[in-house]
């Protein structure tokens, strides 16, 4: 498979179906279109099915036999499910230092350099857009020098560092914003009204599934982690991880957000528990063009070298290297992990 062309096959378009043909994945499209992928020329690194398309069964068995990343989106883009293969759980060495991790050292290390390199990664976007960085020479002494040897005793010294960190950096991060799209001035995750915070849970929900696919092929499990702690649903690695390429994310948010008008938004009535809630989104197109963007900017390359060969290498490499590294630590193949966080283009 040596030089050949990795491929995404997205199924964005109502009407569109995906199958197979002699080898090849047949993409058709309700205007009659028809696009061939044979699997032995092209190195095919994801389909994207969205609500409205179609796939058939043979085409399933050829994306879990060939362990092809598959993405499942409801009709607004949200991404709601994966396609595993059987064997994504077969590596129970690393799964066995995973757990054991959580109860020595090892740990440890991870939960301090996932907060140090989120610090770092936001004074990097600050840096960028000229506003106030945090003092991380003082936080990163502090963070060094914290000697717990319990997990938990160490979290609940670790996020209120982390916690005050971000909330300055979100009160900065809003006021970038065009006042006439900005109706907050801080980050919301829960329930928020507004678009901006809407809008970043979505990007987030985009780096969620591309995080999520590099620790299940690291053949990690997404729901132990070190840093974030460890509840019923919650994907506590999943979450460490993706503190990493946060910034990015905003970044991202912030260029696309530069030629959005008041006009581009729009107010859905949503229904929890007995209660109506109003939420203001991007309307549908505005929505494609955001995920096309989010999609574009992780196939940017960056001045960090690859494990094998090169010296550059596209953001989404990145995310599934560093995660193939934690596999490594873990299993005691490296001596320790530090995470590599890509530097933010001016």
């Amino acid at each position: 498979m040596k030089g050949s062309k990795v491929v995404k096959i997205k199924l964005d378009k109502f009407g569109s179906h995906l199958g197979m043909e002699k080898g090849c994945f047949v993409l058709r499209d309700k205007e009659g279109g028809v696009k061939k992928y044979p699997i032995v020329e092209n190195k095919i690194g994801e389909v994207i099915l969205q609500s409205g398309s179609s796939i058939s069964v043979g085409a399933l068995v050829y994306l879990s036999m060939w362990d092809i990343d598959c993405l499942l989106l409801s009709g607004s883009g949200k991404p709601v499910g994966t396609l595993r293969n059987l064997h994504n759980d077969s590596h129970i060495s690393t799964r066995l230092a995973q757990y054991k991790a959580t109860e020595n050292e090892k740990g440890l290390h991870i939960a301090k350099q996932i907060v140090l390199k989120r610090i770092e990664s936001q004074n990097l976007l600050l840096r960028k857009y000229g506003l106030r960085q945090h003092d991380f020479i003082r936080i990163k002494k502090t963070i060094e020098h914290l000697e717990e040897t319990n997990l938990r005793a160490l979290r609940r010294k670790l996020l209120p560092i982390e916690g005050r960190c971000s909330n300055s950096y979100f009160t900065q991060l809003f006021k970038l914003f065009a006042k006439d799209i900005r109706t907050s001035d801080n980050r919301k995750t829960f329930r928020a009204f507004d678009a901006i915070n809407n809008n970043l849970n979505f990007v987030y929900t985009l780096l969620k599934w591309k995080t999520y696919a590099s620790l299940v092929k690291a053949k990690l499990e997404p729901h132990c982690g070190y840093l974030h702690s460890e509840q019923v649903g919650k994907p506590s690695l999943l979450c460490d991880i993706m503190e990493l390429y946060r910034c990015n994310a905003d970044d991202l948010l912030l260029t696309y957000s530069e030629g959005l008008k008041r006009k581009d938004f729009i107010i859905k009535s949503e229904r929890h528990a007995c209660k109506t809630w109003k939420r203001e989104y991007l309307n549908d197109s505005k929505t494609r063009d955001l995920r096309k963007a989010f999609y574009s900017y992780l196939e940017q390359k960056v001045d960090i070298p690859r494990i094998k060969h090169g010296n550059r290498q596209s953001i989404e490499t990145l995310i599934s290297e560093e995660c193939l590294l934690l596999a490594k630590y873990l299993r005691g193949e490296r001596k320790t992990w530090i995470p590599r966080i890509p530097i933010l283009r001016c």
